[in-house]
């Protein structure tokens, strides 16, 4: 299972589709060039209990280090995440 990126304008989305389907996304806003805004974190109960939702968040915080970006977990589930693995996520968490 690949997860993919796509980003239109200030719009993206990190997922995991098959067949034409999409099993798992985050949705982010680029509210800047500096700041990802976590929106939306949605897995399909098909994936349940694989980690996707812990996957995405840390696909996003990787995409966020190689491009000297902060994030805004928005999205209760990201933000969750985000601080129950506080070391792992703190240089890139926005103290927003």
């Amino acid at each position: 299972m690949q997860i993919q990126q796509k980003q239109k304008d200030n719009k993206g989305t990190f997922y995991i589709e098959e067949g034409g389907i999409t099993l798992a996304e985050l949705v982010y806003t680029m509210a800047n060039p500096q700041l990802m805004e976590i929106e939306h974190t949605e897995v399909s109960d098909t994936l349940r209990g694989q980690n996707i939702g812990y996957k995405l968040v840390h696909t996003a915080a990787t995409f966020a280090r190689e491009n000297n970006i902060k994030i805004l977990p928005l999205c209760p589930f990201a933000k969750a995440v985000m601080e129950k693995r506080k070391e792992e996520f703190e240089d890139v968490r926005s103290a927003y």
